[in-house]
C-alpha cells in the first residue's frame, strides 16, 4: 500500500466516552434518556446525523449542547498504544497518510490538534469538504484526488460499517482497527488488524 487513510474516533483516538457520554447526559435532561447501547450504534457518522437517526426532538438544541457537554468528558480521551510510533514507521516508508472524519472543523481543532496527532498527517478532509458523509465514499474519494492516489494502492482505517461501506463504494482495501476492542455486534470485515503495527507487517514490503 502507497496512500493510507484513517478514520479518527475509534480508530486513532479513543473518543467514544467523550461523545456517547456528553449525549447521554444531555437527552436525559431534555427528558429523553436513551441506553448507552442505543447511541453507540450511531457512533462514527456525523454528529447531526446521528441525533436524526434517532429521532432526537429539538436536534439544533441538542447538536449545540451535545458539543458544549462534550468538555466534561474531555479527560477520557486518549490516542491508542501504537498508533503514534506506526504513522511514524509508514512515513519514513514513504507512504501518503491521509485523514477522512465525520469531525466538522471546529471538533477536528479541538479534539485532534492538541494531540499531535494532525501533525503526522499531509492531509486532513473533515464533514465540511463533503456533502455525503459516511458511509458515502465522498471522503476518500476526495482524500484520493488530492493525493493523486490510486484506489489499488489505497487503503482506508476505520471501526464501524460506516466506514467499510465508504471503502466499498470507494474501491479501496479497509482495515478494521481491531485494537479498540468494540468490534459491532454482527460486523464481519474482511481485514482485521489487532494492532495498529498490522499495518506495517501485512502492507509495507521494505
Amino acid at each position: 500500500m502507497q496512500t493510507y487513510i484513517f478514520d479518527i474516533d475509534g480508530t486513532l483516538m479513543d473518543t467514544e466516552a467523550m461523545y456517547m457520554r456528553a449525549l447521554q447526559a444531555v437527552l436525559r435532561e431534555a427528558g429523553d434518556p436513551r441506553p448507552y447501547a442505543e447511541l453507540t450504534a450511531t457512533f462514527g457518522i456525523p454528529s447531526r446525523d446521528a441525533l436524526e437517526d434517532l429521532h432526537v426532538a429539538n436536534l439544533e438544541h441538542v447538536l449545540a449542547a451535545w458539543g458544549e457537554r462534550t468538555a466534561a468528558y474531555r479527560e477520557t480521551v486518549r490516542v491508542y498504544p501504537g498508533v503514534l510510533d506506526t504513522l511514524d514507521q509508514l512515513r519514513r516508508k514513504g507512504a501518503q497518510l491521509a485523514i477522512m472524519t465525520s469531525k466538522r472543523q471546529f471538533e477536528y481543532e479541538r479534539d485532534v490538534v492538541p494531540s499531535g496527532l494532525a501533525d503526522h498527517f499531509s492531509l486532513a478532509i473533515v464533514a465540511e469538504d463533503v456533502k455525503r458523509g459516511k458511509p458515502a465514499p465522498d471522503g476518500i474519494n476526495l482524500a484520493m484526488q488530492r493525493l493523486n492516489a490510486d484506489p489499488a494502492t489505497t487503503i482506508y482505517i476505520g471501526d464501524t460499517h460506516f466506514d467499510q461501506a465508504a471503502a466499498q463504494s470507494a474501491n479501496v482495501a479497509f482495515g478494521y482497527a481491531a485494537w479498540n476492542d468494540r468490534q459491532p455486534r454482527g460486523f464481519t470485515p474482511t481485514i482485521s488488524l489487532t494492532t495498529p503495527r498490522e499495518l506495517i507487517t501485512k502492507f509495507t514490503t521494505n
